[in-house]
């Protein structure tokens, strides 16, 4: 079977959905929420009574412009919407509002990634708005099907791209990289759990060289990069083992299954003309002047891979640390903010991704969650480079009992726990001095080469200091006392 999938070309296009953080509907006043109880967020515009009329969320299209210009999309000056006219129960008004000549972000583009560390421009053909349906519950009842309209008219962009991904490791990385920008750009929460950020793969094979697209088959609604991934190779092996038999591929909707690992038919793919798309009657054309555009354009931020180049080359971290710092925009934040309070970049970095990391992962919370704030843990990485305290103290004691007491002083926690490294070369003289007394057999030793001996005169200090001596300047005074000892 390897030599004969070695001469099929896996085809990938995919196409992303997500909702957009408005406090309201896309076209009704109704509460944009995840979570609330069923049939809550409602009204009669959501549920398409006879005689109401659609009104436009200005902010979905602010958001959605947002990505356009971060994919460096170009932004459609006026754009209308469609109705998409089909039926579902979980869809009140027996269409849909959406885009289809028209869409408001034409062409653009996703940097990823590739595990040699080649990066790839995944081309997209177009962003365009439209609603969301509701929710079809089947697992309460066994003989019905529950409707909840919450979700019904939530702000969505759908992402589009070329079919221009040619395995299910460039899929993956496309929808790991949409959902780090939504996130960036805080235009989408990125939850694939609770269905906020939703992917459909459109999944083709065909012999090398050929340059007919073979037929697609849609994979819907996945809500992880892994069941992606794997929904994609189940349906590279079934298509090819098809072709080869001789069978058709139909165009068609598919479900995967996480359980067993394998797609199933569920309808055959309507066309477009089955869609019945005419110009929306009840809303009037979207016009974005060069004002609003510059206007959105001046609040964006800079985003993760303008950023990886930055601490690369001005802060001297390595791409492996500034593509790990740079995963959420929190840690960014974070980070900035610990070197504005003068923390190197270097020094914070190692921080964020040790200690910090550890708290995150031991505590399976995020960093938005962090007890201290980014001056406490300034003030705490500078009593380390001021050698007050020992790099290991700090770590092991003061960060977690700073923890505790986020709103305690480092420097007077430190205190209190006697972690305040002895640096008074007067009140070191006088503990080497006990413990050369101690040992001088040892002393003897060390005078005639045994020069590895230092080490047990240091830890000895460190111990009559309870660990407070500054080891930097406690080996420097027990090496000039041994070397004019006498004993």
């Amino acid at each position: 079977m390897s030599s004969i999938k070695s001469q099929y070309e896996l085809v990938i296009g995919l196409e992303v959905h997500a909702q957009l953080l408005t406090e309201s509907k896309i076209f009704a006043a109704d509460a944009n929420q995840f979570g609330a109880l069923p049939n809550r967020n409602i009204s009669v515009i959501t549920l398409g009574h006879p005689g109401t009329l659609p009104k436009l969320n200005a902010k979905a299209v602010e958001l959605a412009v947002r990505f356009g210009l971060a994919t460096n999309s170009q932004i459609a000056r006026r754009t209308v919407f469609d109705r998409k006219n089909y039926f579902y129960p979980d869809l009140p008004k027996g269409y849909q509002i959406s885009q289809d000549k028209h869409p408001i972000c034409i062409g653009g583009e996703i940097w990823i990634k590739g595990k040699d560390g080649q990066e790839k421009a995944i081309p997209m053909h177009h962003t365009h708005l439209e609603e969301d349906a509701g929710k079809s519950i089947h697992d309460e009842h066994s003989s019905d099907t529950l409707l909840d309209y919450n979700r019904a008219g939530t702000p969505l962009i759908e992402i589009v791209s070329d079919p221009s991904m040619r395995s299910a490791e460039e899929a993956g990385a496309y929808l790991t990289e949409v959902r780090k920008l939504v996130r960036y750009l805080d235009i989408c929460d990125g939850n694939m759990e609770e269905g906020s950020l939703r992917c459909d793969a459109n999944i083709s094979v065909r012999k090398f060289g050929d340059p007919v697209l073979g037929t697609k088959v849609e994979v819907k609604n996945m809500n992880s990069v892994r069941f992606l991934q794997k929904a994609i190779e189940y349906e590279y092996e079934r298509q090819v083992a098809m072709v080869e038999a001789g069978e058709t591929i139909i165009q068609e909707t598919r479900m995967f299954d996480p359980e067993t690992g394998r797609t199933y038919g569920m309808r055959v793919k309507e066309t477009m003309n089955d869609y019945r798309y005419f110009p929306e009657p009840d809303l009037v054309p979207i016009l974005i002047t060069d004002e609003q555009l510059e206007s959105i354009r001046s609040q964006m931020p800079t985003l993760p891979r303008q950023l990886v180049q930055t601490y690369t080359t001005q802060y001297g971290l390595s791409e492996a640390d500034a593509l790990s710092l740079t995963e959420s925009k929190a840690t960014v934040a974070y980070l900035e903010a610990l070197i504005a309070a003068g923390t190197t970049p270097k020094t914070a970095a190692n921080w964020l991704m040790g200690s910090v990391r550890t708290w995150m992962n031991e505590s399976k919370q995020d960093l938005t969650d962090f007890p201290l704030a980014p001056q406490t843990l300034a003030a705490l990485i500078q009593l380390v480079e001021e050698n007050k305290v020992s790099h290991s103290a700090a770590a092991q004691k003061l960060f977690p009992a700073l923890m505790q007491t986020p709103d305690m002083s480092p420097l007077a926690l430190a205190e209190r726990l006697q972690l305040l490294q002895q640096g008074n070369s007067d009140v070191l003289q006088a503990l080497i001095d006990e413990v050369l007394q101690a040992w001088p057999d040892k002393v003897k030793e060390y005078k005639k080469g045994k020069k590895g001996l230092i080490g047990l005169f240091v830890g000895e200090v460190m111990k009559k200091s309870k660990g407070q001596a500054d080891p930097k300047v406690t080996n420097q005074l027990v090496a000039q006392s041994l070397d004019a000892s006498t004993l």
